[in-house]
């Protein structure tokens, strides 16, 4: 699908954005991707690996999603854009909440305009299961972001332009996850691992399998639609004994705008909500959008979810254990030192 394509990827130098870009250069022959990005050193350090001499098609463009007129400028002749950027850490949003809005919000729009603006064909935003039922600022500013992505299928009319969203959960081997925290201080000789709650549960998704999950959503998308990948949960102290089984626990208390659990699926929007084998869609609740026009997803049909259906990371049916986490880590090639303190 992306042969001879355009591709620009806002946040391109993030974890994700560097996963998505190697993918897509092993997989496919992009007439051009651009690595939309504001930090120079990072896509300095990006180019030493992902060199545009080895790979022609690959463009490196300094701007912010603040910026609109650079984002303008960045799409002219863009067919397909991967919407990465954001604020996404839980505290310093809180800390900072009007830096989050304009970069969460105040970007989502700049993207949303110039990509209608530059006549872009699909829009894929990636969210969070914070914005689902949000208590923290940065999962009410990735709601506001989701819902300005949906409606804006009906602002873009008949310029052709479709905008879906992909919503999931932390990410392992992303740069700040407390994967990464835990095994840097084991790495530092630390004999004790810190986690904020011993009921504390979340959902788990590698960057492989978010990256193949984008892909795959961008080939069947409409535009309106919210997709939700099926993916396992698991409880904080089994992650943390997973990476430091020598290391003992400590409690420390929730952070600032956490929840205990968090939800990817709410109950309201179970109502809108189709199932499929490997993920889950939430349909637009606007009078443009045909339910029964969009059940089929790669020749799957769609079945409607129970009336009181809710996707939570404390009730999921799918649960990783400490053994699976480390042979997930092993796989994904993220448990290089996880085992043992430094000597």
């Amino acid at each position: 699908m992306l042969d001879e394509r355009s591709i620009l990827v806002t946040g391109g130098t993030g974890s994700f954005g560097q996963a998505l870009a190697r993918e897509i250069l092993s997989r496919s022959r992009p007439r051009r991707l651009v690595i939309f990005s504001r930090d120079e050193q990072k896509q300095y350090r990006m180019a030493q690996d992902l060199s545009p001499a080895e790979h022609p098609a690959l463009r490196y463009f300094i701007g912010d999603v603040r910026d609109r007129d650079r984002l303008r400028r960045a799409m002219d002749g863009i067919e397909i854009v991967v919407h990465a950027a954001a604020m996404k850490h839980v505290p310093i949003a809180e800390y900072n909440p009007f830096e989050c809005i304009r970069t969460n919000i105040g970007g989502a729009e700049n993207v949303i305009d110039a990509s209608i603006d530059q006549g872009v064909a699909k829009v894929i935003a990636l969210s969070t299961d914070k914005a689902a039922n949000p208590i923290n600022l940065y999962g009410a500013t990735k709601l506001c972001s989701d819902k300005c992505f949906v409606a804006a299928n009906h602002l873009a009319a008949s310029s052709g332009t479709r905008f879906s969203v992909v919503r999931y959960g932390n990410v392992m081997g992303s740069r700040g996850s407390v994967v990464e925290y835990f095994q840097r201080l084991i790495q530092s000789g630390a004999t004790e691992l810190p986690i904020t709650h011993r009921r504390m549960t979340r959902f788990w998704i590698t960057l492989r399998q978010g990256v193949d999950f984008v892909l795959d959503r961008l080939q069947e998308m409409s535009g309106g639609e919210i997709f939700v990948p099926k993916i396992p949960s698991m409880r904080v102290p089994d992650l943390a004994r997973a990476i430091g089984p020598h290391c003992k626990l400590k409690e420390i208390g929730v952070r600032p705008g956490e929840k205990l659990h968090e939800v990817l699926i709410p109950f309201d929007e179970a109502r809108n909500t189709l199932e499929y084998s490997g993920h889950f869609t939430v349909h637009p609740a606007f009078s443009w959008w045909k339910q029964e026009e969009h059940r089929f997803d790669k020749g799957e049909e769609g079945a409607k979810v129970g009336q009181n259906f809710q996707f939570r990371s404390n009730t999921n049916s799918h649960w990783l254990t400490s053994d699976d986490l480390r042979e997930i880590l092993q796989e994904e090639r993220l448990d290089a030192r996880v085992h043992e303190p430094a000597a």
